[in-house]
């Protein structure tokens, strides 16, 4: 039986302005992570682990201009000169093995010029073809026990009723201006599972405390956006009208506008994520905080 969700979106095309000068010679996604197994991996590798757990056939990577080549050759692997010495360090030849089977499987989309998350999203499009896409962010990456988190986000989509579903986690007072937070109910049938009443991107305190509330949650703690979401098609329609009719936030093109249109169309699930962990590699402090909370497994 095929899966439900057979396709997934990273997005690596930022510029990683934050990580500069290293970023200008190495993308941030391609830093050095090692993993609970002592591996050192690219940090965008390790989605294409976790979404090959999840069961995705297919994975889109969005980039930059040319950065295709440079993915491409990583996952290629070395030459046989190289693969000899490997040979020394069995598990390191058999991931070689593994990457270059990721990149029978892994395709690119290009951002051309820099207009925003919703904006490097919608250039999947083609990619979709009209199926749910399981989206996660490509400076961040997230572990779940004994479940990953993209497989239990996949699994939502037999539930759904063919709307989208984004995973949430607890915020407080200090981070709402990091991320989209939501107000709901939860379904007395699964409390994890909330019905969307609305979603603001970045709200400020006054607003967060005045309507962005969701029953079962300490004082002062609202729901904010995990960083994976699992999109419904029409997503994309969506989009595509926001970038014609020139539809912006802060002068870009944002994907949590998109998704609250979506919701006030056809509404939106929410999956309270309590079992799972998201490391933000986006900053320089956070990447080397999560860097030693990754490797601990």
């Amino acid at each position: 039986m095929k899966p439900l969700v057979r396709k997934a979106v990273i997005p690596i095309a930022g510029l990683g302005t934050r990580h500069f000068p290293a970023s200008h010679a190495v993308k941030k996604e391609l830093f050095p992570v090692v993993g609970p197994d002592g591996i050192a991996r690219a940090l965008f590798h390790y989605h294409l682990l976790e979404l090959e757990a999840a069961g995705i056939e297919e994975i889109c990577i969005i980039v930059q201009p040319g950065e295709d080549e440079v993915v491409r050759d990583y996952l290629n692997g070395p030459g046989p000169a190289y693969l000899k010495r490997l040979e020394k360090y069995p598990a390191l030849r058999q991931e070689a093995d593994h990457m270059r089977r990721f990149a029978e499987r892994v395709t690119f989309a290009v951002q051309h010029e820099q207009e925003g998350y919703g904006h490097a999203v919608y250039q999947s499009h083609a990619f979709a073809n009209g199926e749910f896409v399981l989206l996660g962010l490509g400076d961040h990456l997230f572990r779940g026990k004994p479940l990953s988190p993209y497989r239990e986000l996949a699994q939502l989509v037999a539930v759904s009723g063919g709307r989208s579903v984004s995973a949430v986690n607890r915020i407080t007072a200090g981070e709402l201006k990091g991320y989209g937070t939501i107000a709901g109910a939860r379904r007395a049938d699964n409390a994890r599972l909330i019905d969307i009443s609305l979603i603001v991107e970045k709200p400020d305190l006054a607003t967060a405390q005045g309507r962005l509330h969701v029953d079962g949650l300490p004082p002062e703690t609202w729901l904010g956006w995990f960083g994976m979401h699992l999109l419904a098609p029409s997503i994309y329609d969506i989009l595509a009208d926001m970038i014609r009719n020139n539809t912006r936030d802060n002068n870009e093109f944002q994907l949590t506008r998109a998704q609250e249109i979506q919701r006030q169309r056809e509404g939106y699930l929410a999956l309270e994520m309590t079992g799972a962990e998201r490391f933000d590699f986006g900053i320089p402090d956070d990447f080397v905080r999560s860097v030693q909370e990754f490797r601990k497994g």
